[in-house]
């Protein structure tokens, strides 16, 4: 794979960050889309960067990017991509916030907030879907993925709790396993 310069990952990443609305994880599928486009990093590793980012504390997208640049350039490669992808939101929110008073109550805007929530929604279940099928679309894991979305959204669990109980079964299911590989 040839090197992949500086001024690509910046135009990539600025053209994630400017042209997706809704947050970091409205950002994902673009970040993999371009990712897997451009060849820079395999397939099989995405879900990988996806759940490092997801587990580092901060914002997933810029975790992403962090993690993208420095495997694709290093220290430099990382603080680029970081760069490029935040920058278009922070001018857009900093230009928002300098003129927010004179359109909030717009009933425009407000129909163009309310058209851009479910597309939002379907946008990220759609992204969910692909990464589970990234990995093998496995019953366990569509059964994982429905009872987080039932404990979060129904019952009001912590997000924290969920993801410590099921890192915890993780490591106790490996060392089981090990344990017993040994012992045969």
């Amino acid at each position: 794979m040839a090197k992949v310069s500086l001024w690509d990952l910046f135009v990539t990443f600025f053209k994630v960050g400017a042209f997706t609305i809704g947050g970091g994880y409205m950002m994902l599928p673009a970040i993999q889309d371009a990712i897997q486009r451009k060849g820079w990093i395999p397939d099989e590793d995405l879900p990988d960067i996806v759940a490092l980012s997801q587990s580092a504390p901060g914002l997933i997208s810029v975790n992403m990017s962090i993690f993208t640049g420095y495997r694709l350039r290093g220290l430099a490669g990382s603080v680029v991509a970081t760069v490029a992808c935040v920058l278009p939101p922070f001018v857009t929110i900093l230009l928002i916030a300098m003129f927010f008073t004179s359109f909030r109550s717009n009933a425009v805007v407000e129909r163009i907030f309310l058209g851009v929530r479910p597309v939002t929604v379907a946008l990220i279940a759609s992204y969910t879907l692909k990464l589970l099928k990234a990995g093998g679309l496995v019953w366990w894991k569509l059964l994982l993925s429905a009872g987080t979305l039932a404990a979060v959204a129904l019952l009001k669990f912590s997000p924290v709790y969920i993801l410590l109980t099921v890192i915890v079964t993780a490591v106790a299911a490996g060392l089981w396993r090990q344990k017993k590989g040994r012992g045969a």
